[in-house]
């Protein structure tokens, strides 16, 4: 499995790991080789957190026919596929890894539609994006808003963005973003960023929140746990809020927030 797993257990491939650590201590990687590693099995096994995301948000994509959208840090292209289905006018995904792309590359729709840049710097025009997605990557950044403000730079006045990320209770329970391989666990470093502290740094950049909520796993995810052999740590998994996800507007001025609890 692909997602959650704790108390030292041995999965090959994890993304989050949930409880206390195990005895043997993971290693610790950057962004950049924690990617490199993780990319040739990213995409093997099922991820209860990618699939509850993707639960929330599929329904709530705007139209996007012939329209022109980004998918910030797209990985291995899992958002860019889901919005080119959309029928968008241009769809393009960006991320530094070079192993992530290279995967994202090997996909035959998706052949052509990625460029390698850095979040801090995005390699667009101002004002050139109708509809952004940004999916569990904010965690490696520590500058909130330097990413703020270049993605609110890509989007046009009205432009619509989602943003996904490990949510801060998680953190402090102990998830981490990581997976296991035949050689160790290794951990991504990351930088848990509270609500506010997002908010704030999007609010900073013209972007107003439209929504923000915290999504826990439930019955629809059980079965990754239970084919993965993971059944007993369900229910506990299921207490935590384990996503958070936000809804931003790039406006010519924030206004008032509307939080969903």
């Amino acid at each position: 499995m692909s997602g959650l797993v704790g108390d030292g257990a041995s999965a090959r491939d994890c993304e989050l790991e949930v409880g206390p650590p195990p005895l043997s201590l993971p290693l610790l990687a950057g962004v950049r080789d924690g990617y490199e590693r993780w990319a040739p099995t990213y995409d093997e096994f099922p991820n209860p957190l990618l699939a509850r995301e993707e639960r929330h948000v599929l329904p709530l994509l705007p139209v996007l026919r012939n329209r022109s959208v980004l998918d910030v840090a797209c990985g291995t292209g899992r958002w860019l596929a889901c919005l080119m289905a959309g029928d968008a006018r241009l769809a393009v995904g960006v991320d530094l890894s070079s192993a992530m792309l290279r995967v994202a590359g090997e996909k035959k729709d998706l052949f052509g539609k990625m460029v390698q840049g850095d979040c801090l710097r995005l390699p667009f025009r101002t004002s050139t994006f109708d509809f952004l997605i940004c999916s569990f990557a904010l965690g490696h950044m520590q500058d909130l808003r330097s990413v703020a403000k270049e993605c609110s730079r890509v989007m046009k006045p009205g432009a619509d963005m989602f943003v996904t990320d490990l949510h801060p209770e998680a953190y402090a329970k102990g998830w981490r973003t990581g997976f296991r391989d035949q050689r160790s666990a290794v951990h991504v470093q990351t930088v848990p960023h509270s609500a506010e502290d997002i908010l704030r740094a999007f609010h900073a950049a013209s972007c107003a929140c439209v929504t923000h909520v915290g999504l826990c796993l439930g019955e629809a995810e059980q079965s990754i746990f239970a084919k993965a052999g993971r059944q007993q740590l369900f229910q506990t998994a299921c207490r935590v809020p384990a996503i958070l996800f936000c809804h931003l507007k790039q406006v010519s001025k924030a206004k008032a927030y509307r939080r969903v609890l």
